[in-house]
Formats: structure tokens, C-alpha cells, sequence
């Protein structure tokens, strides 16, 4: 299953400046489960405006984030109800091997790699053409949402 951007609004909660994937394609092959992710970096981007102002790098946070968002695209696509958010628990193992710049489309290929009762777990990595980029574990959890009002 394929989604774009203003497909992803029905999944995510995530909006404007931190919606940080441009699509995602949903492979599951019957053994693993896997989410390959993109976003191009245009450079007039909230993060990187002081990170730096003369060479302009996506920050390992936000590289993170983007890897994030890309699995929360399987709980979304699951579960199909407002009622839940995916909230990120643990984040493990990140290595940061080359920077992502103004002009790059990162590739994120994220894989679910077992759950229990209360956790899902993932690892995911992001490349530059095929240049590994960053790479990380995850854990995730749902839990139930209630809506602020106001």
C-alpha cells in the first residue's frame, strides 16, 4: 500500500512543518514488515534555518523523527481509529554516518522487528542514494488518545 502526503494526514497527526515524510510505501512479503519512506529536503525547513545557518544540515533529531513517523505508518494503517496514538517509547543504537543537506531525498527503510503484549519494536535507516545516512532502533506503544479541548 502506497500513500502520498495528503494521504498520510489520515494516518498521522502529525501537520504542517512536522509532517517530515513526503510518501510511504507499506511492503509486508509475509515474513517482515517494512516501511520504505521519503522526504525532500528543500531547505527553507523550521530545523534548518540555525542548524547551520552556512551549512545547512538536517539535525539527527529530526533524521530520527522522520524514521519515526515512517513506522507509525503500520500502527495507523492497523488500527484506523482516532481513539489510539503511537507514542515512541525507546530509541536505541543511533548512528549518524553522513549528513543529509538542502537538495537530498532521503530514503527511510524501517522494519518491524517483533512485539509483545505492549511494545512494537523496529530498526530503521536512512540513505542518500545508497549511502547509509542514519540508523536506529525503536520501540513503540499505543496508547489510548484524549482530544484537548478548547
Amino acid at each position: 500500500m502506497k500513500y502520498k502526503k495528503e494521504e498520510l494526514h489520515k494516518l498521522l497527526p502529525h501537520r504542517d512543518d512536522m509532517l517530515l515524510i513526503d510518501d510511504v510505501e507499506l511492503v509486508d512479503d509475509g515474513e517482515t514488515r517494512r516501511a520504505i519512506a521519503h522526504y525532500t529536503v528543500r531547505g527553507d525547513e523550521f530545523f534548518l534555518r540555525g542548524h547551520f545557518p552556512d551549512f545547512p544540515v538536517v539535525p539527527g533529531v529530526i533524521l530520527c523523527e522522520m524514521m519515526v513517523q515512517s513506522c507509525c505508518v503500520f500502527f495507523a494503517d492497523e488500527n484506523q481509529t482516532e481513539d489510539v496514538t503511537t507514542f515512541l517509547t525507546s530509541l536505541n543504537n543511533v548512528k549518524f554516518r553522513s549528513p543529509v543537506r538542502p537538495g537530498d531525498t532521503a530514503r527511510f527503510e524501517c522494519t518491524m522487528t517483533r512485539q509483545n503484549r505492549i511494545f512494537t519494536f523496529a530498526e530503521g535507516k536512512t540513505f542518500i542514494g545508497d549511502k547509509l545516512a542514519a540508523a536506529a532502533e525503536f520501540s513503540f506503544a499505543l496508547a489510548p488518545t484524549e482530544k484537548v479541548k478548547g
